[in-house]
């Protein structure tokens, strides 16, 4: 049995996509990959390993969520806040340059 590693960042860190530079926020974390064989095939180009986490992320600037493989991300550190419609759905506040979770998602 292949053991998933921990996973480096937690649902309201901002991130760096260091491959296509881009911020984001994590909003959800998976254990390991959870998206179909089809969309991994076309998308997932440089082949990120399946068994390390991956993040759902909200990146700032645009409308979308991605999804993203743990080695393709690095922290932030700008402590600037991410400007997404989404945002508010998932947080109530960013403080230290990291995003408070709402304990209800609307």
């Amino acid at each position: 049995m292949i053991r998933m590693p921990d996973p480096r960042f937690s649902v309201g860190d901002v991130v760096h996509h260091n491959k296509f530079d881009y911020r984001g926020v994590v909003v959800e974390v998976d254990a390991h990959f959870q998206g179909s064989e089809a969309w991994y095939e076309a998308v997932a180009r440089s082949r990120p390993p399946k068994h390390s986490p991956w993040y759902h992320v909200l990146p700032h600037g645009a409308e979308h969520q991605t999804y993203v493989a743990e080695r393709n991300l690095e922290a932030d550190l700008s402590g600037l806040p991410v400007q997404h419609p989404l945002v508010e759905r998932y947080f109530t506040d960013f403080s230290d340059g990291q995003y408070v979770k709402d304990r209800q998602v609307r």
